[in-house]
């Protein structure tokens, strides 16, 4: 058999890398291998509803294997376009009708957080606090006071400062679960996204009113507030892009 015939079955038995390193043997390893049958054979076992057609979808089945064989690497994430600096947050809190919290608060005090706990708090919640999962909290000066059988809820809105935009975050959402271990209730919303992200969607915003035990136990004290998006975003960069993604007005 000649010395041809004998590449021609040798060929297309071979993985991609192999049949690529037989092409640096020698002129004619190289012209034999150029022969788009052995890249189509190579395709058919990685693709084989490419080969169904009577041509490649690219000018040659060479190419198609050259480009997708390997996977891409991963390309490094642009810094996100929003920062702390330039947001604010407004919280407002309700008890029934009555308005118990007003707040602006800077970026910059959420993404510092609270620093120094107050004394009193219990084991699990200073646990929660100084964990190694990224949170946004703020103090609540000064403390107030709810009654756990009135119902508590929670208004956030986000702006940018330049240029002048607000985005919603939660809308008069309720706090209906209360964890009396860890000293937390929880409220949550689900984010509106700019029509630009039709894509992403159930994704939920939650606010934690943090508090201690009162005197009377029908009332916890509240010292605290924690904003997160725990269920997509553990970093201060994934939570600037998500912010980012928000419908803002």
């Amino acid at each position: 058999m000649p010395f041809e015939e004998i590449l021609k079955v040798v060929f297309p038995l071979l993985e991609g890398k192999d049949l690529v390193s037989c092409m640096l043997v020698c002129k004619q390893w190289l012209e034999t291998a150029q022969d788009d049958y052995f890249w189509k054979c190579l395709c058919a076992r990685r693709w084989p509803s490419i080969c169904k057609k009577s041509s490649p979808p690219t000018s040659t089945y060479h190419k198609l294997f050259k480009t997708f064989y390997k996977q891409r690497p991963v390309r490094a994430l642009l810094p996100p376009r929003l920062s702390f600096n330039d947001l604010e947050f407004y919280i407002d809190i309700w008890s029934e009708d009555r308005l118990i919290l007003s707040e602006v608060v800077p970026g910059p005090v959420l993404q510092k957080g609270m620093g120094t706990l107050p004394p009193g708090i219990c084991d699990m919640l200073r646990f929660h606090l100084k964990g190694p999962e990224y949170k946004m909290t703020c103090s609540v000066q000064p403390r107030f006071n709810i009654p756990f059988d009135q119902t508590v809820s929670v208004s956030v809105l986000v702006g940018q400062r330049d240029p002048k935009k607000v985005a919603c975050v939660i809308n008069k959402s309720i706090f209906d679960y209360i964890d009396r271990s860890a000293h937390r209730a929880l409220a949550f919303d689900y984010l509106d996204f700019s029509p630009a992200h039709p894509f992403v969607s159930g994704i939920r915003a939650w606010v934690s009113l943090l508090f201690m035990d009162h005197g009377d136990e029908g009332i916890v004290d509240v010292f605290g507030i924690e904003l997160d998006f725990c269920d997509v975003a553990d970093s201060e960069d994934q939570v600037l892009r998500l912010l980012d993604m928000l419908d803002w007005k």
